[in-house]
């Protein structure tokens, strides 16, 4: 049987999916990867997966390019034989799911995290856009072979009060999962030396809170209390919230943050850390939050969507309101304080990652959405 996984990056699919990948090409089943054009398409293909590059503009608003994105879906679902269409993030799973309805395909599944720019954005642009969007996502999710996993009860309920979907095809899974044997706390006495470093590991996207962040280092460097700043991504150009890089290098000459770009080993970078940071203003369920819980580190985020999922304030890490950088410069400095917080926090947080988040268990409820719907999978 075959398996169509469509993302609006292949960067997505190869951090994100390839365990999924693999859990379905271990059961016998073939697996077909869609994305834009990208540099992981090729590390992909280095792996033994089969990747596609789709004509896919991620920012286009052009009605005659995006008709024809659907029709060239709608041929490589035929010419493949796809049985199952898997799409993630809002455009995929619509153009996907949509195509796969009108070739007639059985089984639909959607992952969606949040409800994306047209809908969450007061612009002109978005509110234009919005009621266009709204038949179109109907449409998708319409018929007993389609499913929408959501990654937050948030979320859930957002799209509950926007009467898109059927409440009985939602299905709630927690992000894509951590491998808990790989991300692992450092062993007992061994945590790093020297300066307290903190780091927020996401893409430079605005809305990440990187703005908040470096608006934290500085208010804590005019205390005098030392701490050092790292950033852990690369910028999304495709992406309208991305900060330039020409920012983020004036940053780091202003002496604010260290930027590493795109890290291949997040296991090495966060037993080098004394915590994460992520101020996020909306997530679906943010995977270096949960990839850095693994590892027994304590985490300061925001109290919104799919953050709170994450993290329960004084628990398992701190909560600091939205697009506050004096709280969160705070909740940092509290950290450097105390170490006894940041183990209590951390074991903690380990403690829910295990329970909750392990990729596993995460793969395991999405081959039954898949059985829900094909149950000869």
């Amino acid at each position: 049987m075959k398996v169509l996984l469509f993302a609006n990056t292949d960067w997505y699919l190869f951090n994100f999916r390839q365990s999924l990948a693999h859990a379905l090409r271990e059961a016998g089943h073939e697996v077909l990867l869609l994305s834009p054009p990208g540099a992981f398409g090729e590390k992909l293909r280095d792996l033994g997966y089969r990747w596609e590059a789709a004509p896919m503009m991620r920012r286009s608003l052009n009605p005659l390019r995006e008709l024809a994105l659907v029709q060239w879906l709608r041929r490589l679902i035929r010419r493949e034989h796809v049985a199952l269409v898997h799409g993630f993030t809002i455009k995929c799973a619509v153009y996907g799911s949509i195509a796969a309805r009108l070739e007639g395909i059985p089984a639909r599944v959607n992952a969606v995290a949040g409800m994306g720019y047209v809908f969450t954005s007061n612009d002109l642009r978005a509110l234009a856009l919005r009621p266009v969007l709204r038949r179109l996502f109907r449409y998708a999710l319409e018929g007993e072979g389609a499913r929408l996993i959501l990654q937050n009860t948030d979320d859930v309920d957002l799209f509950a009060h926007a009467r898109l979907v059927k409440p009985e095809h939602v299905r709630l899974i927690p992000g894509s999962g951590v491998d808990c044997s790989r991300f692992v706390p450092t062993a007992p006495g061994s945590e790093s030396a020297g300066r307290f470093r903190v780091v927020l590991p996401a893409r430079m996207l605005w809305d990440k809170g990187i703005s908040e962040y470096v608006d934290a280092a500085r208010m804590l460097r005019s205390r005098g209390i030392d701490v050092e700043f790292l950033l852990a991504g690369e910028p999304d150009p495709g992406n309208p919230a991305t900060v330039p890089e020409r920012t983020i290098r004036a940053w780091v000459g202003e002496g604010l943050v260290q930027w590493l770009g795109h890290v291949k080993d997040m296991p090495a970078l966060f037993h080098s850390v004394h915590a994460v940071v992520l101020p996020s203003y909306r997530e679906g369920l943010p995977k270096g939050l949960i990839e850095a819980a693994a590892c027994a580190l304590p985490l300061v985020t925001t109290n919104v969507p799919g953050c709170r999922e994450v993290v329960t304030d004084g628990v398992d890490g701190l909560l600091v309101p939205a697009k506050d950088p004096a709280a969160l410069a705070d909740a940092i400095a509290r950290l450097k304080e105390d170490a006894e917080l940041r183990r209590r926090l951390g074991t903690a947080a380990r403690s829910k990652a295990l329970s909750q988040f392990e990729e596993r268990s995460v793969i395991d409820r999405t081959l039954a959405v898949y059985r829900e719907l094909i149950p000869s999978m």
